[in-house]
């Protein structure tokens, strides 16, 4: 029996640790094929590809990213190939099961949670005597004498034990893909949290597989070429031994894989921290951290448990080492939060300056404790996934909408680091809080219709410049802050010159400087290099290769002092200096900064 098991992944470069699951625990008996897809590609060509292998049984991994795609799919599937059995799975689909089985008449079977025994008994019952009403943990439709269609949703299956699953990462087809892919890779199921807006509220307690069969598995995917692992559990830092051996483990065999993992910040014990700062090596490792609020009234309401003294602790004293890129997570919509509770709650996640501060909205997915009460809240959502929030009681849509401004400018500038030294200026002395500098900015781009054109690197820029130029000024002087226009630009320059690993062939701005004063400066330079700094004399830079490899700026502050100390000095400039390509002896791979310090109008 030829069994094709798909799901549509969000993105090319995501896998699907479930399919693999499956096909580990079955292959053994059933000729099985994994075809993996993403939501943006074609239906046809999707239904194309299963249609040429020719499944007799095809199943289908759900999630709220897919659903609606899926079924699309298994539409068309379900026309072209009358015979087909089509098989549902995942957490979309778990919950709620007689309403999918209601909605969709041509799925067949829906697949219940864990789903590795359950899958495989429906196999062999397919194969051989089709006694489905033995298969727990399976929704099924029967034919009663009077030609009616019921459904019937068995028993759930007790959860298998883990020591009893095969290794999903042994595939040899999966080899050549795994330095461009994610690999996702669980060492345990279930959370110890009941955290009412999340999925993984409805598990008891957290089973872990064997650490050294996890080690094992590791140690061949590392050797096969993985380049990103990441870490599904729940909790990873849940069991303090546990973690530790792990990443100590990891530290010890990484070969240059990155490790990204869900860490409880306010439970991470000082030893194992300790270690990290001690050993880790950088970049190796990314922690993963959902804070999600932090009002008190409102984490009590959902039922979860946190500490954010603790958590602060624990994040600073990761950032500290300099050495584990940090995402924070925030949810807006929950209940008791308002708009100004959340602008709190951002700007007390925001202090910590994460690497990455991921702003999501509230959804109520289905079997979730939130969705059971949504009426207590006043909730209104969306009817089909991915279920976000409309509204509720002290959060009207408008609010909402407002917050997704925010959102839209936080992932354009913030999160994807295209110019700190600038932003973090902006947020620490040019706005009242971080939260006004997203959101206002975020008004001024929607009332633009920006949100309606693309966008390119020089863009970005020249639109933050517009809207601090001409919106930001007039208010900032109205509510007496004290910052420099000139200096948030300066900063935006370098911050453009270093986003460049080659020498940029346009800038955002106008450049002044006229050709014989730029030309002095290259004659200068180049003679007297060590005014610069040692390093840069080091280069040992002709005037020729200067003007090949390097760009020029005068910024009315200095530089230096603001880079080193915090310090905005008016009294003096700097010609900031920027090599490309190496630009000499000195094998320089991207951008290299350099300043010189100038009394001012020593120039001209």
């Amino acid at each position: 029996m030829k069994v094709v098991l798909s799901t549509l992944n969000a993105k090319y470069i995501h896998t699907s640790l479930a399919l693999r699951c499956l096909k580990a625990f079955s292959q053994h008996e059933f000729d099985i094929d994994i075809a993996e897809y993403t939501i943006k590609d074609p239906v046809m060509n999707i239904v194309a590809d299963i249609f040429a292998r020719d499944p007799e049984v095809v199943g289908f991994s759900c999630y709220i990213w897919n659903i609606e795609e899926t079924i699309t799919v298994i539409d068309m599937l379900r026309k072209i190939k009358p015979s087909l059995r089509i098989v549902l799975g995942g957490p979309e689909v778990s919950y709620d099961t007689a309403f999918w089985m209601e909605r969709l008449p041509q799925v067949d079977y829906i697949v219940v949670g864990e789903g590795e025994e359950t899958f495989h008994h429906l196999l062999t019952e397919l194969r051989d005597s089709c006694k489905l009403h033995m298969v727990f943990g399976l929704a099924y439709r029967k034919e009663r004498a009077n030609g009616e269609i019921e459904i019937i949703v068995n028993p759930p299956r007790p959860k298998p034990s883990l020591a009893s699953l095969p290794s999903p990462h042994r595939f040899p087809e999966d080899i050549p893909h795994l330095g461009s892919r994610v690999t996702y890779f669980e060492t345990s199921r279930g959370c110890p949290f009941s955290c009412q807006f999340c999925l993984s509220s409805i598990e008891v307690g957290v089973r872990y597989f064997d650490i050294e069969r996890t080690k094992a598995d590791l140690l061949y995917l590392i050797d096969s070429g993985a380049k990103l692992i990441k870490f599904v559990d729940r909790t990873f830092n849940i069991k303090r031994d546990y973690a530790l051996e792990m990443f100590q483990f990891l530290i010890e065999n990484h070969r240059g894989c990155v490790f990204q993992f869900e860490i409880t910040a306010d439970i991470m014990r000082p030893e194992v921290l300790d270690y990290l700062s001690e050993n880790a090596p950088p970049g190796v490792f990314r922690f993963e951290i959902g804070v999600q609020s932090t009002n008190d009234i409102t984490n009590e309401a959902v039922q979860r448990r946190q500490n954010f003294t603790k958590l602060t602790r624990t994040v600073m004293k990761v950032k500290e080492s300099g050495k584990i890129d940090q995402h924070l997570d925030l949810i807006a919509g929950l209940p008791h939060e308002n708009y100004d509770s959340f602008r709190k709650t951002f700007n007390d996640v925001f202090a910590l300056r994460p690497e990455e501060l991921q702003l999501g909205f509230l959804k109520m997915l289905r079997g979730t404790g939130m969705r059971n009460d949504a009426d207590k809240h006043g909730y209104i959502y969306m009817d089909r996934a991915p279920y976000e929030i409309l509204g509720n009681d002290i959060l009207p849509f408008s609010d909402i909408v407002r917050i997704k401004r925010v959102e839209d400018v936080l992932e354009k500038y913030w999160n994807a680091h295209r110019m700190d030294h600038a932003l973090l200026y902006l947020v620490e002395r040019a706005f009242t809080s971080p939260f006004d500098f997203f959101q206002q900015f975020g008004d001024f781009w929607e009332g633009r219709g920006w949100q309606k054109i693309g966008h390119q690197l020089e863009d970005l820029f020249s639109r933050l410049w517009s809207f601090l130029s001409e919106a930001h000024a007039q208010r900032a002087k109205q509510e007496g802050l004290d910052w420099q226009p000139d200096v948030a630009l300066g900063l935006m320059k370098l911050d453009y010159f270093l986003g460049h690993k080659f020498k940029p062939r346009k800038l955002w701005w106008d450049f002044t400087m006229d050709k014989s004063a730029w030309g002095g400066w290259m004659q200068r330079l180049a003679q007297r290099p060590e005014e610069v700094s040692e390093a840069f004399a080091a280069l040992g830079l002709v005037e020729r290769e200067l003007q090949k490899h390097a760009v020029i700026e005068l910024l009315p502050f200095d530089l230096n002092l603001y880079l080193q100390e915090g310090i905005v000095s008016l009294d003096k400039e700097t010609l900031l200096i920027v090599i490309y390509n190496g630009g000499g002896k000195e094998d320089v791979t991207a951008a290299k900064p350099f300043m010189l310090t100038l009394v001012k109008a020593e120039h001209s």
